[in-house]
């Protein structure tokens, strides 16, 4: 209960509102509409701006801009995996060819991109507090004919720099019904990734923490790394697949084995999807599959899937899918624990 008050905590005091900068950005629609406001920055299609007239943030079809001016500094990344950082110009392009954006970096040189192959803009800062991005959600469902209650809690946070980032995410279920035992389950996940030389590829260390009372985990503990590729980079669509090896130690409730714990040594087997429709629905997909090499023909696997549709400015409604299996667990405990939830969720950021 500690561990998550101080995460949620943590989310909530990053999603307060910070001071902005000058509201001094020159953006140019295709209709020929020019507005001048703030560039936030770009996630899954949308630019997000913000206007001095205008309460909150706005979102704005990426493929619909012409022209795009900022003096302030952006972390740029393409679709061949490539970064800049720098300031935003849009170089004169003849009629019906493609919108270029020019990224001028610090030493004045200048990069010229195409519209279309930026997948992501994320602004820089002095302040570490306005480099983070990412959600805090709930949800609870009640049934009285077996007076069943179920409560979700979950947060989301991301620290994105120019060639790496860092993400944690926690997730928590309790669930109760007349004459049974309540029910909990509680995650946390940590990775970091860096971008290698390579179009496309990086690498990532992992690790996670899972207590399960359905499956008489007391605390399981994570940790490995591999080598990765995105399969498929786009502003719509992002797939990765990453290949390692990972330790992973198992404490169950009860003694199953002296002293009470299973150690085993995998191979570790990743997969990520996440997919976007401008400002209206994103599916965010996880896999994880560990093929014990410690242990041969034991399989543990987990996923975690999350649909979001958009409700209002920062506020979704989602519904999420979790799983956890073990194909050999101990003599009289359950290999698997899944289950499903729906709520509310309000982002922060560019998440």
């Amino acid at each position: 209960m500690i561990i998550r008050t101080i995460i949620l905590s943590f989310a909530l005091l990053l999603a307060m509102s910070l001071p902005a900068r000058d509201k001094t950005d020159v953006l140019v629609m295709k209709n020929g509409d020019r507005m001048t406001c703030q560039v936030k920055g770009l996630s899954a299609g949308v630019l997000y701006v913000a206007f001095d007239y205008i309460d909150g943030t706005v979102s704005v079809d990426w493929s619909k801009v012409s022209r795009l001016e900022s003096s302030q500094l952006f972390v740029v990344k393409t679709q061949n995996g490539s970064v800049y950082t720098g300031t935003l110009t849009t170089p004169e392009t003849a009629g019906g060819r493609p919108v270029k954006i020019q990224v001028v970096e610090t030493r004045g040189q200048g990069e010229v991109l195409d519209r279309s192959k930026i997948v992501q803009m994320v602004a820089t800062s002095e302040s570490f507090w306005q480099r983070f991005s990412g959600e805090v959600s709930f949800g609870t469902t009640y049934t009285k004919g077996n007076q069943t209650t179920q409560y979700t809690l979950g947060s989301d946070v991301i620290y994105p720099r120019q060639r790496w980032s860092a993400e944690a995410s926690f997730t928590s279920n309790l669930s109760s019904s007349a004459g049974v035992d309540v029910s909990t389950r509680n995650s946390l996940q940590l990775g970091v990734r860096r971008l290698l030389p390579w179009s496309n590829w990086f690498y990532s260390g992992v690790g996670g923490f899972l207590q399960s009372s359905e499956q008489g985990i007391a605390l399981q503990s994570t940790v490995g790394g591999g080598i990765g590729r995105y399969l498929k980079h786009s502003d719509r669509t992002r797939i990765s697949v990453l290949a390692g090896m990972a330790l992973q130690n198992t404490n169950y409730t009860t003694q199953v084995t002296a002293p009470g714990n299973q150690n085993l040594g995998a191979a570790l087997i990743a997969a990520e999807a996440k997919v976007f429709r401008f400002s209206r629905t994103n599916l965010d997909a996880t896999a994880t599959l560990m093929p014990a090499l410690s242990d041969p023909g034991r399989l543990r696997f987990g996923t975690n899937v999350t649909y979001y549709i958009k409700i209002y400015s920062r506020l979704k409604w989602n519904f999420s899918f979790y799983g956890n299996w073990d194909n050999q667990p101990p003599p009289g405990f359950s290999g698997s624990d899944y289950g499903s939830s729906t709520g509310i969720s309000w982002t922060f950021g560019l998440k």
